[in-house]
Parts: structure tokens; sequence; C-alpha cells
């Protein structure tokens, strides 16, 4: 059974958000906090940040999430007391509160951005009796873009204390992986590696053989939580692809932010073979054993391309990318984008170990009939 979607999985992937890793992390969790002092319990409160997510969505409309810890734990009751008191007076009808952890609670404000939480931040420490400290604060916005707009825009204006951070949403909705999946991860990949050890030899040498240049190619692809990491691959095409790409543009095959053409011109002759074969993918088993990816999840993209993404799509990033998925065996570069981002956001809600096997199998025909492949 799969843990909540709420909770954090590794604050090593994301050192920019450790500090935000106790509540992210613990929320249906073993400390996850029941109702107290009038504040929502943390299951009502992750299901109430759920649906404010979608309903941002389906509207394009912005919401912020206003978070509060005591300054010490010797201060926490008054804290929570004088919280109650405050935003029982300030919030609005539509606005909520409720536990993100054991320690810190939390208003969600929907329709708000980023400079409308600050105000209220503001307002609300500057309410706090003489006697007890102002608490820690931290503003969450969604969708993840305009937040860093409005940071980079208010920094120039005002200086918050040191007590005070910004940080994107996206990682609150981040899904552990389970046990069961990364223990696969670990198992198949490290056996992929030493198996096809011999077919590694053979695909270097042809690469070096047939083209200048390095035998794997690299490039920075968005993580779980939108966090980069660079993937591995056999290179597959001339050493300076990337710098041509912009000369291809106008014959993209590939709606949306993603970019296929099926007669690339920067594809080397042993390139071709690779990539309708999918043994260029391979290397990613290095990946997947290093915790970056695993086997089967939604496709790592170029980071720019994730950046392009509307935020309804970019729910993908929820999980660890993968090397297949239901996209992969369902037709790959033939699929319309928008169709594409739909069936990463069904694996999301079915993922089980079952539906991971299937995926799994699946590949096998998709890959020898070359579905797709481009």
């Amino acid at each position: 059974m799969e843990t909540d979607p709420f909770i954090q999985t590794s604050t090593k992937k994301l050192p920019m958000f450790r500090r935000l890793n106790s509540f992210i992390s613990t929320l249906f969790g073993r400390n996850a906090r029941g109702p107290r002092y009038g504040f929502k319990s943390s299951e009502e409160f992750a299901q109430i940040l759920r649906n404010e997510r979608q309903r941002a969505d389906r509207a394009g409309a912005v919401f912020s999430l206003l978070a509060f810890s005591p300054e010490s734990e010797s201060v926490g009751d008054a804290t929570y007391e004088s919280l109650k008191d405050i935003l029982s007076r300030r919030l609005r009808n539509t606005d909520e509160t409720g536990w993100l952890d054991e320690h810190r609670v939390a208003a969600s404000l929907p329709g708000t951005p980023a400079a409308g939480a600050w105000r209220l931040a503001e307002d609300v420490c500057h309410q706090f009796p003489e006697h007890v400290p102002a608490p820690v604060c931290t503003i969450l916005t969604y969708p993840t873009d305009g937040a860093q707009k409005e940071l980079r825009r208010d920094s120039g204006r005002n200086h918050r204390p040191r007590q005070w951070s910004v940080q994107p949403m996206e990682t609150l909705f981040m899904v552990e992986t389970p046990m069961w999946k990364r223990t696969l991860d670990i198992f198949a990949a490290g056996t992929g590696l030493i198996v096809l050890s011999p077919l590694f030899a053979v695909v270097a040498i042809l690469v070096k053989l047939t083209s200048p240049g390095p035998v794997f190619y690299t490039q920075l692809r968005s993580g779980q939580g939108g966090e980069p990491f660079r993937i591995f691959k056999f290179r597959s095409m001339v050493v300076d692809a990337d710098n041509r790409k912009k000369e291809l543009l106008a014959i993209n095959e590939q709606d949306g932010p993603a970019f296929k053409v099926r007669n690339d011109p920067r594809v080397t002759k042993i390139g071709k073979f690779l990539r309708k074969t999918s043994i260029d993918e391979l290397p990613q088993l290095w990946n997947v054993l290093r915790g970056d990816m695993t086997l089967v999840g939604p496709r790592a993209m170029y980071c720019p391309e994730t950046e392009a993404c509307a935020p309804w799509q970019r729910r993908r990033l929820d999980v660890r990318q993968g090397i297949t998925c239901i996209w992969q065996v369902r037709g790959r570069s033939s699929v319309p984008f928008d169709q594409w981002m739909r069936m990463d956001i069904e694996y999301i809600g079915k993922r089980s170990l079952w539906a991971d096997f299937k995926l799994l199998l699946q590949t096998i025909p998709a890959v020898l009939f070359r579905r797709g492949a481009c």
C-alpha cells in the first residue's frame, strides 16, 4: 500500500527544501497531527490542498500556503493559541487552516499570490502579543513559476526577516517511492547492468567507430519535484546536436513543448539503429540504480520542456521519473502531447506492483515492433 502523495522522498535529492522536509515528510505519517486548537487534522488538510491544486489547474488560478511554526518548543502552546485567535479574525471564509505535521500549522489561501500571502503573514506576526515570539513563516505558492517571479520582483523592494522563506508548493505533492518499487529497481537495474555489459561494450565500440565524440550523451532532465538530474544515454547524434536543434524547430513533429523529428539529420548511422531499438536508453539503468529514476514512471523530460508545461501537466513530477510507462507502450511519438501527459497522470493514480509488472512486459513487444519510435 502506498503512502499519501504529500510525503517527501529525499532531502539529499532536494537540498533547497531541507528545512521543509520535517513537515512534508510526515503528512499522513507517524507524526501527523490530529485536530487541536481548532485546526484541521493533517489528513483533512492534505485533502484540502489536493482539491485546491485541482481547482487552480482547472481555473488557471493561483493559491498560496502560509505555514507557521513556533520559534521554539517552549513557546509552542502560546504560539498555537495566538494563531488560533488571530487567524480566526484575519482569514476569509474560503481560507482553511490545518496541521502540516507535529509542529507546523498552515493556512490555505485560494486565489492568493505570494505577495498577498506575505502581507497576511506580516499582519499576523504584528498582532502577536508581546510576550509570545512571532512564529517562523514559510510561504508556498502554486503554480511554481509564478512564485519564483514574484519572489524575484519583491526581493528588490522588501527585505524579509531571516525566519521567512518562500518556496514552490510542488514538493508537497511528491509521492514517496514504495519499498517494493525501490527494491525492484535496485535488483533489476543491477542485474541488467551486469548481464548487458557485453552489449554495452559492443555498442560503445560502434559509437566510437562511426562518429567522433564521447560514447555517452548526458543531459539535465527534470526529476521528481522538478529537481534536475543528469541522464545517461548512448550517444545517437552528432556532438553538436543540441546547438543545431533550433535549426529544426520549424519541422518539429511533436505538438506541445516536446521536440521530435522522424528523420532527424543529427542522428548518426548507428544512432538510428540504437534509437529504433531503444538500446540508446539502456544506460539509464545506471540512473535507476542511483535513485535518479525508476524502471516504470513518466519519462524524464528536458528541463526547458518541463518549464514550458502547463501546471496540470507538471503533476507527472509528483513521482520519480522512469524509463518506461504507459506512453512508451501506446505509441510514443505518435501520441499527442496532452494525451501523453494524461497517460502519465493516469499511471500515478493506478501505480502498483502489478501495474508496473504489466507495463514492463508490454514494453518488450513495443520495443521489438518499434511502435512510435523515431
